[in-house]
């Protein structure tokens, strides 16, 4: 039998795809690495994933794990590989309200697992743009993070627990839910983060937080991102650390979302140079329970202290969603930022962070650098400046390897001159493989090196990603 027969007869064939059938999984969102697979598995446990891994594994050929194909950074490249989707393991298996968990299956969309946790009044708070598409096992692959960071920490902080299927196609069943294990080596650590390189993430063991009774949510201009960092710790200490979102929009990037999506207006009326849509969330009945006047105690803590920098000069323009339509116009405004970023090509998708109160120094370094690298170029500027994430997308002038990887570059000489990262939570994928191999330290690279040959001896786990050749 060939490897297409073996598969077809373990898993039926009607979950065994070739040919044009695969085409959906051949490109990932950005459309910039596409190949075809040698074919795509949809299990529907992970006893089937762990079958297809031990048929692959005898035939040599290479596994690459799909969730929901919503990488930024060529992750799911799979040329002439099994790939295995995780869609058809979408069932969230259980959700325990007292103890705040969920236990969910690798292929559960992000949003479904919001709708599962909402209906017991709680949350889980990992979001970004993505939601409606991508899935719990590429989220814990490449520690996602997105807006919620400030509060709740990446996807690295909300996982107890997780089950792997490894490369010898043994399950190893990490699916604790307790918050305190102290019995030798954080297992889980090694799989979260790692593109599927050591295992394939088949289920989770998720940590819930209570649902926000209500939310403050404003845009503001200010001055400086300096003046922004004394915003967001005024409102931290005011609200008891409740800020969830503390994203930053420069003048630049708002006129270009306006100038791509029809109907989307600006958040004030003059364009500014420092916006920041911020975000409380209360739990607490003092802080979210309407008073006689119909205010919100949570909404006047945030009108407070934008009134008083609005007095003293620190915040020189403030707009309050007063209802749910103005929280998601503003939202919206947030989220469409990827698409705009990738709709001009060629583009270098950059993910760096720095500490929060050096985001502004690497943004006037970049400018006369990058000046010097492209004359020509243009940037798109987004970040959570909550957690010192910035998303500096570079417009190149002309389509050249050798300039865009210049550009890149010098994105990550200003990041680690500033005591940052060059990968902040897209994952590295294939694009940041240079990056790794001249950024990353030489000991760090070994030792991880010494783990994938450990847990892959033949190479097989989506080999070609995060690890660059030695």
């Amino acid at each position: 039998m060939t490897l297409i027969d073996t598969l077809r007869s373990a898993l039926g064939a009607s979950h065994v795809l070739t040919g044009d059938d695969t085409a959906r999984y051949a490109s990932d969102w950005t459309n910039v690495y596409q190949a075809a697979p040698l074919a795509v598995v949809r299990p529907a446990n992970t006893e089937e994933v762990a079958t297809a891994v031990r048929i692959a594994a005898k035939a040599g050929v290479a596994v690459v794990p799909v969730g929901g194909n919503t990488g930024l950074c060529g992750g799911a490249h799979a040329p002439g590989a099994l790939m295995i989707s995780l869609e058809r393991m979408n069932r969230v298996r259980e959700i325990r309200p007292d103890a705040r968990i969920a236990v969910v299956e690798a292929g559960v969309v992000l949003d479904a697992l919001h709708a599962a946790a909402r209906a017991h009044d709680l949350i889980f708070p990992l979001s970004f743009g993505a939601r409606g598409s991508a899935m719990i096992g590429g989220c814990l692959s490449t520690n996602a993070g997105g807006v919620n960071v400030v509060r709740y920490g990446s996807t690295r902080h909300l996982c107890l627990g997780l089950e792997v299927v490894l490369a010898s196609g043994e399950v190893l069943d990490l699916m604790t839910a307790l918050r305190k294990d102290n019995s030798g080596y954080d297992l889980k650590d090694l799989f979260i983060g790692a593109e599927g390189t050591l295992g394939i993430i088949t289920a989770a063991t998720l940590q819930l937080a209570p649902a926000p009774s209500a939310y403050a949510s404003a845009m503001v201009a200010l001055p400086t991102l300096g003046d922004a960092l004394s915003l967001l710790n005024r409102l931290q200490s005011a609200t008891g650390g409740a800020v969830e979102a503390f994203e930053y929009i420069p003048g630049a990037t708002v006129e270009a979302l306006v100038a791509h999506f029809d109907g989307m207006r600006p958040p004030f009326q003059r364009t500014y140079d420092v916006n920041i849509l911020v975000e409380v969330g209360a739990t607490a009945p003092c802080d979210a329970t309407p008073l006689a006047d119909g205010t919100l105690p949570i909404v006047t803590y945030l009108e407070e202290v934008l009134g008083q920098m609005l007095e003293n000069g620190t915040v020189i323009d403030a707009v309050v969603a007063r209802n749910e339509a103005q929280r998601v116009e503003m939202w919206a405004r947030r989220e469409g930022m990827a698409e705009v970023a990738l709709a001009h090509r060629p583009f270098v998708n950059t993910d760096i962070s720095v500490p929060l109160d050096r985001v502004q120094a690497f943004l006037d370094s970049m400018a006369p650098r990058l000046a010097e690298v492209d004359p020509g170029a243009r940037t798109l500027v987004v970040a959570h400046l909550g957690d010192g994430n910035v998303h500096y997308t570079v417009q190149a002038s002309r389509d050249e390897a050798g300039l865009l990887d210049a550009i890149l570059e010098a994105v990550e000489d200003r990041a680690l001159a500033l005591g940052g990262s060059f990968s902040a939570e897209h994952g590295i994928g294939i694009s940041k493989l240079a990056s790794m191999r001249r950024r990353k330290n030489p000991v760090a690279l070994s030792v991880m090196r010494e783990i994938k040959t450990a847990l892959d001896p033949q190479g097989v786990m989506n080999p070609g990603k995060v690890l660059p050749d030695a």
